[in-house]
């Protein structure tokens, strides 16, 4: 779904690139807590924990949207992957895993346009995560308190998130589109082909947050205050066990495996699965075709990138060219990933340490 440049006309374009710049600086204040809450508790070293595991939220985004899948008669879909990011890490960082992956797809990948980057992160990491998590903590209140709660209510709010997406985007081509089409034409062909897309961004999504909370709940933002009711068996019958009064935290355990084992299923994904992805195009550029938008498209100002269209230069066989390319992906977006988190980490403990030996925090 990624917009491509002349879709949108300038003037919607550079508004939507506000947009997109605010809910980013929004979403920085808003994770410095998010990574902060999801430290181990009663250390300093919350970044070396956090920033990690975001930056591979971020990875495992950039890995799964190479994996397009058939969803009707000549089209495809892949994930945008908002719901995802906001459960697992939260929704402020979820916002800026999906921002940096856009942003990385734009420039390396020639993946978006450059002038469209704010439609994208409006309409693929701002509204996704908004839409997806808003829904998602509903759901959560009125489910039971279990881990298949948390599990569904992430199908339901990934499904609903991907037509919400497309909702955005033929709203903001209402008013800045360049092509004289109907646009009840547009939204209805949007709305129903990403409906089928949501299918598949629901699945994956639901079974991603099932797997992390399989082995680590606590990894999960979205489950946290989840508790396994253990069960005792009293002569005979099963009753529930007296809680601990400080249960010691699973966080205390090293999230390492779960991050090597992350790593280890993106670069896979990206470097091999992906050579059987759907060669389809996506719902936006079908819908484009279809009625006459891609017209419009000018072509990427980098086009000549080494890593355009998702293929290494001057590498002639499809298959290395690709893995290539996807492997070095997953690998520049792991590592942007965490120093962007790093850094947003690291700031919440200056701006804490500056504040404590201030003055005006001194205790008296």
């Amino acid at each position: 779904m990624h917009a491509p440049d002349g879709f949108i006309d300038v003037p919607v374009s550079a508004a939507a690139g506000v947009l997109a710049a605010g809910a980013i600086a929004v979403s920085l204040r808003g994770a410095r807590r998010e990574l902060d809450t999801a430290a181990r508790p009663g250390t300093g070293g919350g970044a070396e924990r956090t920033a990690p595991l975001a930056g591979l939220v971020a990875a495992f985004i950039f890995a799964v949207q190479m994996l397009n899948f058939p969803v009707a008669a000549g089209t495809s879909g892949h994930l945008l992957g908002g719901a995802l990011a906001a459960i697992l890490v939260g929704p402020y960082t979820g916002v800026l895993c999906v921002s940096v992956v856009l942003l990385l797809q734009a420039v390396l990948f020639a993946d978006g346009g450059l002038t469209a980057l704010g439609v994208n992160i409006t309409t693929m990491a701002l509204t996704t995560t908004v839409v997806a998590y808003a829904l998602f903590r509903v759901l959560v209140k009125l489910l039971p308190n279990s881990r298949r709660s948390v599990t569904a209510a992430s199908f339901v709010a990934a499904l609903v998130s991907v037509p919400a997406s497309a909702v955005v985007f033929t709203l903001l081509y209402a008013v800045g589109g360049t092509t004289d089409v109907s646009i009840g034409k547009v939204a209805t062909a949007m709305v129903g082909v990403h409906v089928l897309i949501g299918l598949g961004e629901a699945a994956i999504t639901a079974l991603t947050v099932g797997a992390v909370i399989a082995v680590r709940p606590d990894l999960v933002h979205g489950a946290r205050g989840l508790r396994q009711q253990l069960k005792l068996r009293v002569n005979g019958e099963l009753v529930d066990a007296p809680e601990a009064a400080e249960p010691v935290p699973a966080a205390a355990r090293s999230p390492r495996t779960v991050w090597i084992a992350g790593l280890v299923t993106s670069l896979l994904l990206a470097g091999f699965v992906s050579f059987y992805a759907s060669a389809n195009p996506d719902g936006l550029e079908k819908v484009a075709a279809d009625h006459g938008i891609d017209k419009q498209a000018e072509e990427h100002a980098a086009a000549d990138s080494p890593l355009a269209d998702y293929g290494v230069k001057d590498v002639d066989d499809a298959r290395l060219s690709g893995g290539l390319a996807g492997v070095i992906g997953v690998g520049v977006t792991v590592v942007a990933g965490t120093g962007v988190f790093w850094a947003v980490r690291r700031r919440r403990t200056t701006d804490e340490q500056a504040e404590a030996t201030s003055p005006a925090g001194t205790s008296v």
